[in-house]
């Protein structure tokens, strides 16, 4: 259950890899390439390298090519990248053999805490960020030990051409299946963002979702047994509800932001909503006992300033929380972000601190609702 970029190629026809490869291709700023020797400051230049996580695929080579290679042309420090389906494994086991390979892995948010407490993060060191940096990144998404490093959004998407007047505008319409009919969809392995949904088009709002209280846990379950038997397929893979909805064996269903995105971009009839989406930020870390620890740092200043942040966007699909990047974005692609204000604003922040605190009998609360989540969608 993690939100680590899926970039392996389905079998659908609408791949996540050509989907963001043409993506990227269509959205490149020539302004980064410009401005990234002036970036060069002293207090960034070095030498040497830097071991970075990385998911591999079209993820990885979006971030070689607008993040990577101009930091490397800007400081002389050359960007190691290695590939691994989830980096909290390996990054446990080199903590309990005593020896850490890596400089900096990206974690999912819902795992942060575990390993905060732990000790396997060095504190970031924000004295290197520039204030454009700063300024634009909410400290909310700057922790001591871990930084934002992308948002990724879960929200209700619908097929245009089965609502050509007015779709859906918010999850009581996504349950309205007598003034929106046609087939469903739902995200079929996690509990958290299908009853925060359910908890929404009950009449819950959004500032009163958080804490997941009992009452409210067993009020999302039963708004959504009424909704299960026009949930016509539950999917699993990232890439699924998208080419199910080209396909149109969906009318409407929730999906990944950055998915729909590219499929978007491409020229695909789906459009988002934003009302109501949910939004959960997974984490870059500088691991405690890496080998290149000043020049991790050093990465990390530099791949949140907003014109390298802007470039991130466009090569994963997924942003950064810097909103001062939005100023270096073409004007097409800014209202498909979740870092757009109007859209952020509209959604449900994650939040991880309670989903990772344990309950009277041991288990975490995420946990606890997975487990419930499980036995209802068998029954």
């Amino acid at each position: 259950m993690t939100d680590s970029v899926d970039i392996k190629p389905r079998q659908f026809g609408w791949n996540r890899r050509a989907l963001l490869q043409g993506a990227a291709a269509s959205m490149t700023i020539p302004a980064l390439a410009r401005a990234t020797e002036a970036f060069a400051q002293e207090k960034l230049t070095g030498s040497g390298e830097v071991v970075v996580y990385s998911y591999g695929g079209s993820f990885t080579e979006g971030v070689r090519r607008q993040v990577y290679e101009p930091f490397t042309k800007a400081t002389g420090i050359k960007v190691v990248d290695v590939v691994a389906d989830l980096a909290e494994p390996q990054v446990k086991a080199m903590h309990q053999a005593g020896r850490i390979d890596w400089d900096i892995a990206y974690v999912v948010a819902q795992n942060y805490p575990e390993m905060h407490e732990a000790g396997m993060f060095v504190p970031i060191d924000y004295s290197l960020w520039d204030e454009e940096s700063l300024a634009g990144t909410p400290a909310r998404t700057r922790l001591k030990d871990a930084v934002a490093i992308y948002g990724v959004g879960m929200v209700l998407a619908y097929d245009q051409r089965a609502y050509p007047e007015r779709g859906p505008q918010s999850w009581a319409d996504f349950w309205d299946v007598k003034k929106f009919p046609g087939p469903r969809g739902l995200f079929a392995s996690e509990a958290t963002r299908n009853i925060v949904s359910a908890l929404l088009a009950a009449g819950v709002a959004t500032k009163d979702i958080w804490p997941l209280t009992d009452d409210k846990i067993g009020q999302a379950f039963d708004k959504l047994s009424g909704l299960k038997p026009h949930i016509t397929k539950w999917w699993a893979a990232g890439g699924e509800p998208i080419q199910l909805l080209i396909n149109r064996e969906y009318a409407m269903s929730n999906v990944y932001d950055g998915r729909a995105l590219a499929a978007i971009r491409q020229g695909a009839p789906i459009k988002l909503v934003w009302n109501g989406g949910y939004l959960r930020y997974n984490y870059a870390t500088i691991l405690k006992g890496g080998p290149n620890t000043a020049n991790a740092q050093k990465l990390f200043a530099f791949l949140n300033r907003a014109r390298i942040a802007a470039g991130w966007t466009q090569g994963t699909g997924y942003p950064g929380p810097n909103t001062n990047q939005l100023d270096y974005l073409p004007a097409e692609l800014i209202p498909l972000l979740n870092i757009n204000p109007e859209n952020i604003g509209k959604c449900v922040i994650e939040d991880t601190g309670w989903l990772a605190a344990k309950r009277p009998d041991g288990k975490t609360n995420v946990d606890y609702l997975q487990e419930r989540w499980l036995a209802w969608r068998t029954r």
